[in-house]
């Protein structure tokens, strides 16, 4: 077959797409993620189990209105859920606890720490950064029941001791407004906070992922096949991620 045919073959499929099946399952637990592109964003429902994607959604954001439609579509059509992993965006969990509120929520772990990092960055000065950065180092490595309690005592006490240099403020003269002063640092642990009743279920049960990490790399990966077609319209973009989810899923 010739290359003209070939192209002209390739941009004829892309005028359409297929149907992304639905596939009705007991006791799901699902990785829930979305990836930007140029000119919109692709939210995916992904089982974790084979890494079968049950739904997308082509939107231009994380919106609560449409996850919780999404997730209320998903159990209307026989999907049981047990658990969902994410990134832990607002609006997701919000729309988790209104769709699915007898869902397990699994935070993941990669990205607190990969936050964490960023805003710790690689050598904090004082040593409140520098010690939170290694038990931030620690959380991929909590395999065990006792190894939670362990990390967070260790948490616990590490802000115990230093509360008063995470409250700190500082004065503006000019506006009179005040600010904590170590922000970042705050941000880092008020994030591991509110995260840490949600961090550890997978210790309980090891069919729920810890991380969006096979996610994130089907993405990663989709887009790797994409930006070989940078010419496509966006009519065309989307009907290509539509065959590649569909190709992979009948794999």
């Amino acid at each position: 077959m010739c290359r003209d045919t070939l192209q002209r073959t390739f941009y004829q499929l892309l005028e359409q797409a297929p149907r992304i099946k639905i596939i009705k399952r007991e006791g799901v637990h699902f990785r829930i993620d979305a990836t930007y592109f140029a000119k919109f964003c692709v939210v995916c429902y992904q089982d974790d189990y084979d890494g079968y994607t049950q739904l997308l959604r082509f939107t231009d954001g994380e919106h609560y209105e449409e996850i919780r439609e999404d997730l209320a579509n998903l159990l209307k059509l026989g999907i049981q859920i047990e658990s969902i992993t994410s990134d832990g965006h607002k609006s997701a969990l919000k729309a988790i606890r209104k769709s699915v509120p007898d869902a397990i929520v699994q935070r993941c772990l990669v990205h607190i720490q990969r936050m964490c990092l960023i805003w710790l960055t690689r050598y904090p000065r004082h040593p409140a950064g520098q010690q939170l950065r290694r038990l931030v180092l620690q959380i991929l490595k909590i395999e065990t029941e006792n190894d939670r309690i362990y990390w967070t005592r260790e948490f616990l006490s590490w802000h115990e001791f230093h509360k008063d240099y995470l409250n700190e403020r500082t004065y503006n003269t000019e506006t009179g407004r005040y600010w904590y002063t170590h922000k970042l640092l705050r941000r880092s642990y008020i994030t591991i906070k509110r995260a840490l009743p949600n961090m550890f279920h997978y210790l309980s049960n090891p069919a729920i992922p810890k991380t969006t990490n096979g996610i994130e790399g089907y993405f990663s990966h989709l887009k790797n096949h994409l930006d070989i077609h940078r010419g496509l319209t966006v009519k065309h973009r989307i009907n290509f991620i539509k065959w590649y989810i569909y190709f992979t899923n009948e794999k």
